[in-house]
């Protein structure tokens, strides 16, 4: 790159300098904000390493330079070589007024220039391994959300729609703004089409149990034939249950039921202030052990096959691990999806929890109270901002138009509020401190958690794009369970990789007999094959489901008579605004 000229340099001296005066009035600041820490630090190493990043503010000076002579150039007709191209995949920019408009070219461009520009300020800190990772996620949560294509007067897609529609678009999206705003979040799907019990968890069955935490659903037999140990399936807390029984074509729950299993599921409830006062311990009781003896009494088998999803297999593994320690075995075998045991790798999730944030926490709801589930939803659709925030934002407020209807996304939407004292002793002791890996660190419902103790078989679900539970942090799971486990790898992310139908034919999965230390090294020598996972888990089960009964009709048994009909009360109620 050639030397600045003595006048660009003048330039880039005095910008250097209110930089600098900037960032010694923002020092103050930073500690009490979000990620402030890692921020400050990033400023006092910039400081300490002046050339370093003086360079880089050389070389952002200078491409943007280039880039304001080539928007000149191109005025006077001349063909320009871009300076910076977005990378592939980034729909942010595929109108083509950002590249046939010469002034939504520059703004593409000058965007793109400085956003490259922070990230290798980022990289080049002296900060260490976790502080870079908080750093980085920061910045571009930063980055992101200062894009030109987030904002009416520089979206020219925004602006051409607009004129053509005479000002309707502006109407329409500021109608959607107000709604949205009523409802406390953004609309990701047509909420209009989705109706849980209608179209969404349609599964045929009833509630057989219910206590002010959970409903027990128990779902009508779909063959002759059904195993004598049942299903039981633990989805998580934080959202509904009917992720695994969406629609009839993706339902996981239609897929067990196919395959000759008695399957219950657990409905938790969406907790409101009369229920704020609940413990991890209460989850543990009141929700997992007591779906698993209800099950297991109804139907008559000494122990039943059990289920975990996301955080309810974290809740699924403390409660085995405490019936373990009371000599109670009730389980024959437990799947595992994308679920962590061990927290040493927590994602981007891990940079919202320190010392500090869950210290808030406690002191404010640690002793009753509720943790909102829409600002939990907010939380995971940050991980993925251009994916779960930007683009709603722009198509809805900018363009004025609905979102499609997707039952996913509408899914995602339907939040679910957590009681304070669970929230915050989750937060502790798996995000912060990590024990529940260790053995006899906790003790839960009056006895020491060891998760070796719970020794039956067990399927292992990670999925390879994860941003919730890294599946890294799944396999670990292996070095933390006794008896037999089988891991199974999917591809896609937390949700679409679990929610993958045979039928749909798509994606593929990796599976290998040996299990090294290091994933990494299992993944070297794993297979890959197309499709769904769901027939590896369901072949891996049968071994599982006991001799082969005739299926009954009447749901519940004199004990647990049908309260209503599936999917029952409390999946139906809504998170507040």
């Amino acid at each position: 790159m050639a030397e600045p000229s003595p006048t660009s340099q003048s330039l880039i001296d005095a910008i250097s300098q209110t930089g600098k005066a900037a960032a010694q009035g923002w020092m103050s600041l930073l500690p009490n904000m979000p990620f402030g820490k890692e921020l400050a630090a990033w400023m006092s190493g910039a400081a300490a390493e002046p050339e370093r990043f003086a360079a880089l503010q050389r070389e952002l000076f200078e491409n943007q330079s280039q880039l304001w002579r080539g928007m000149l150039a191109r005025g006077n007709g001349d063909n320009v070589v871009p300076v910076v191209e977005a990378e592939r995949g980034d729909r942010r920019f595929a109108g083509r007024e950002w590249r046939d408009d010469a002034y939504f070219d520059y703004l593409r461009q000058s965007y793109l220039i400085t956003a490259q520009s922070l990230n290798r300020m980022v990289e080049v800190s002296a900060l260490d391994a976790p502080r870079k990772d908080r750093l980085r996620f920061a910045v571009k949560q930063w980055i992101d959300a200062m894009c030109p294509a987030n904002f009416a007067a520089t979206n020219p897609e925004a602006m051409r729609q607009a004129i053509e529609s005479k000002g309707e678009s502006i109407t329409r999206g500021l109608a959607n703004l107000i709604a949205d705003s009523r409802r406390g979040r953004i609309s990701m799907s047509d909420e209009s089409v989705f109706e849980v019990g209608r179209n969404l968890a349609i599964s045929p069955g009833a509630v057989v149990y219910e206590n002010p935490l959970i409903q027990l659903i128990q779902y009508s037999p779909a063959t002759a034939k059904v195993g004598k140990r049942p299903l039981v399936m633990v989805p998580p807390c934080i959202n509904k249950f009917y992720i695994l029984d969406l629609q009839p074509e993706n339902s996981f729950v239609r897929y067990a039921l196919e395959q000759g299993h008695t399957v219950f599921m657990v409905s938790w409830r969406n907790v409101k202030a009369d229920l704020g006062h609940l413990t991890w311990d209460d989850y543990l009781v009141q929700g997992v052990i007591e779906a698993l003896r209800t099950a297991r009494a109804i139907t008559g088998s000494e122990r039943v096959n059990a289920l975990g999803f996301c955080v309810g297999g974290t809740l699924l593994g403390a409660a085995l691990a405490v019936l373990a320690a009371k000599r109670e075995r009730l389980v024959e075998s437990v799947t595992w999806l994308t679920t962590m045991l061990d927290f040493t790798e927590t994602g981007q999730l891990g940079y919202f929890v320190d010392e500090a944030n869950v210290a808030a926490r406690e002191e404010s709801i640690g002793g009753g109270g509720i943790f909102p589930g829409t600002d939990l939803a907010f939380v995971f659709s940050s991980l993925r901002a251009n994916d779960l925030i930007w683009p709603y934002v722009v198509n809805n407020y900018l363009k004025g138009r609905t979102p499609d209807a997707f039952d996913l996304l509408y899914w995602n939407s339907d939040s679910t509020n957590l009681p304070g004292p669970m929230y915050c002793y989750y937060l502790r002791n798996t995000y912060l401190e990590n024990r529940l890996r260790v053995p006899g660190a906790l003790t839960n419902c009056g006895v020491p958690v060891d998760l070796v103790r719970i020794g039956v078989p067990s399927f292992v679900y990670g999925s390879r794009e994860d941003h919730i539970v890294p599946w890294k942090s799944a396999y670990g799971s292996i070095r933390l369970l006794g008896g037999e486990v089988r891991f199974v790898l999917g591809a896609s992310g937390h949700i679409a990789g679990v929610i993958n139908p045979p039928s749909k034919n798509r994606r593929s999965y990796w599976s290998g007999d040996a299990y090294p230390e290091e994933p990494d090294a299992w993944l070297g020598q794993a297979s890959e094959t197309p499709g769904s996972w769901w027939p590896v888990w369901a072949q891996w089960l049968d071994r599982f489901k006991g001799r082969r009964i005739a299926a009954r009709t009447e749901l519940g048994d004199a004990q647990h008579r049908p309260i209503e009909p599936a999917p029952g009360r409390y999946v139906v109620e809504r998170a507040a605004a």
